[in-house]
């Protein structure tokens, strides 16, 4: 194992360390395939589209489909999309890519209602800092493949779009308890009108999840609390809608690894992991006339802190400005422009094992983009995007897309796309140290640049009749300036360099199929190959051409959803995933299910089961701390009010 990844393991993997039933209003729930392919996202060209045009690979989870999942958390619910890899490497550490790249684990951009939820730290997401309660989703769109002209860099190899429900969808008052052998959660909800055009709503919420265990049946001491509460406030006077909400969070769990760790020839023991936050987000919008027009704005800030004890001590502020105005069409032109400014105030508390300098840093970001949809005939429609990103480590970046889609007659879209995108420096990536002799063996990577992306899409949607819907798409990716761990020439030092460039090609499928009225299948495939190589006279230390190994070669899913009589719900799920090497974990299958069953009309019970058949399995490399995903039963009670 790399150094790279043997510092991420010590102090950043470390740190990153149920079932819902019948919402008093669910947006997507009993849809039909047509009224499915009819729903409106805006996660490929920012503004409002079907998803049957949408030129891209995109995937919507609905309200349905997360309360039918059994879920217990936003992360496991991600395993609905069949366009993702999502692994479990202890009880709140996750691995979530899209087309591979798992051992980096930074090439994907997640936002919540608009707000970016990376962390500048390395690039990536923590999930066991993110948390919204399900039922408060309105969908959740998946969108994989490059969206850096739209959403700027980082967005390499796919976008999560995560999208609650406006407040005016959940009022009156929503109490769920649920407990099982591996967790316990309970929430509460209240909402109301707020004057004559608006609503409010307000949660709370706890869980706690229990100790894991790995392979060998050795507890891992990572068992952890979190508290959650928030509001969501929306409301319109004339053409101008607001929308006003926030969130704060608290949790603790104990390191994966028990005991203690060596680091530097030391034994170093290891504490709890403290981490809280908050945020507060603002948007307005106005609407330019009925055609189609309108201009936004909108404003967070996120506040986050994180204890990893004995490596940091972090406290990150961001404050994020953005406007975008869309034009009604003008002939056969649709244009979307718009800005973005971020702030990142990072101040970390290094320790004698390791840190990054300098520890306080000022971080900003600047970009512009612009986007035309250009309406060629009836059939056929040109994208063409351009997003300028200006940030402190490399400067101006540019992030072309173009895309082609032919409207083959009402039910069919065939499209292609070009893209070039790039994953931009973190602070692992040019700042961190580790004290040696001398004075340190590890320097980061003060000259590290851009991973650069240049992919290459083709897709094809279509819906035969009113019972069948399927995509499938066909992805070629270039990778260039992949990280690499390399020796400071003449030094006892490892600096972090970009020696490595590499080439992966895909394929992602899905359908769903309504069999009967109360009973539909969906169905879908992803298959990956990447390779990678190392670029003349390159020595990498960090071995990293073995990180390919951390992907899975194909994942499979079935899921059955089964309407029963006497309001009772019925459904089944199945995933088949492929092994993975270095060192090697076998492929494994696991089955799910779920019984819902709405015993009044303001009282709804349900029964989930995960991993029911089985020794359990592994999800990641790393064996040292993985969790042997397991057994586990939850009861869940829903009551409205």
């Amino acid at each position: 194992m790399g150094l790279k990844r043997c510092l991420t393991g010590a102090a950043l993997s470390l740190a990153t360390h149920a079932v819902h039933a019948y919402p008093v209003q669910d947006n997507l729930s009993g849809m039909s395939l047509e009224e499915l392919g009819a729903v409106r996202i805006t996660s490929v060209s920012k503004r409002e589209e079907r998803l049957a045009d949408a030129p891209a690979a995109v995937y919507v989870i609905s309200s349905a489909d997360l309360r039918r999942s059994g879920a217990a958390s936003l992360v496991e619910a991600l395993r609905l999309a069949p366009n993702l890899q999502v692994m479990q490497a202890n009880s709140g550490t996750y691995v979530v890519t899209a087309r591979g790249f798992a051992g980096d684990n930074n090439k994907l951009l997640v936002l919540v209602d608009g707000r970016s939820v990376y962390t500048p730290l390395f690039a990536g997401v923590f999930w066991d800092a993110q948390d919204v309660p399900l039922d408060d989703i309105e969908r959740i769109e998946v969108v994989s493949g490059p969206g850096g002209t739209l959403w700027g860099t980082n967005a390499v190899n796919g976008v999560i779009n995560v999208i609650t429900k406006a407040a005016g969808a959940t009022r009156g008052a929503r109490v769920a308890v649920s407990g099982g052998n591996a967790r316990t959660d309970s929430t509460a909800r209240y909402g109301a009108a707020l004057g004559e055009t608006g609503a409010y709503r307000l949660y709370g919420k706890a869980f706690t999840v229990r100790a894991t265990e790995t392979a060998a049946g050795t507890e891992i001491d990572d068992a952890w609390h979190k508290m959650q509460a928030g509001f969501r406030a929306d409301w319109k006077q004339g053409d101008d809608s607001y929308t006003l909400q926030g969130d704060a969070y608290r949790a603790r769990k104990g390191h994966p690894r028990p005991g203690s760790i060596v680091v530097i020839g030391l034994n170093v023991p290891l504490g709890n992991i403290e981490m809280g936050g908050g945020n507060l987000l603002g948007r307005w919008t106005r609407q330019l006339g009925g055609d189609g027009g309108a201009v936004s704005v909108q404003a967070y800030y996120d506040r986050t802190e994180r204890n990893v004890a004995p490596f940091f001590d972090e406290h990150l502020d961001i404050l994020d400005l953005q406007a975008q105005y869309t034009a009604a069409p003008i002939g056969r032109h649709a244009l979307t422009v718009g800005g973005q400014y971020r702030h990142a105030s990072d101040r970390l508390e290094n320790s004698p094992y390791f840190g990054f300098l300098p520890a306080r840093q000022n971080a900003s970001w600047t970009s512009l983009f612009a986007q035309d949809e250009v309406t060629l005939g009836d059939a056929w429609r040109l994208t063409l995007g351009l997003r300028g990103e200006r940030n402190g480590y490399t400067g101006n970046e540019f992030l072309p897309n173009a895309r082609l889609a032919w409207k083959i007659g009402a039910d069919s879209t065939l499209w292609g796309a070009v893209s070039r995108t790039v994953r931009a420096p973190s602070r692992l990536d040019r700042d961190p140290v580790v004290p040696g002799v001398p004075p340190y063996l590890l320097v980061g990577g003060p000259d590290f640049q851009s991973e650069v992306a240049r992919v290459f899409e083709l897709g094809f949607r279509s819906q035969l009749n009113a019972d069948l819907l399927y995509s499938v798409n066909l992805y070629r990716a270039l990778y260039d300036d992949l990280h690499t761990q390399e020796q400071v020439p003449g030094q006892l030092k490892v600096k972090f360099a970009n020696g490595m460039m590499g080439a992966s090609r895909g394929l992602e499928a899905w359908a769903s199929w309504q069999l009967t009225p109360s009973w539909r299948l969906r169905g879908g495939l992803m298959a990956q190959h990447i390779d990678t190589w190392l670029k003349a006279r390159v020595v990498d230390l960090g071995n990293s051409l073995k990180r390919v190994g951390r992907d899975p070669a194909y994942t499979a899913s079935l899921r059955s959803s089964w309407q029963l009589a006497g309001e009772r719900e019925f459904d089944l799920a199945l995933r088949r995933v492929g092994a993975l090497s270095d060192p090697d974990v076998p492929a494994y299958t696991a089955v799910d299910m779920r019984f819902g069953w709405k015993l009044r009309p303001s009282l709804a019970l349900s029964v989930t089961g995960n991993n029911l058949f089985g020794g359990g399995h592994g999800e990641v490399t790393e064996v040292a701390y993985r969790t042997q995903a397991g057994r586990s039963v939850a009861v869940e009670l829903v009551a409205w009010f």
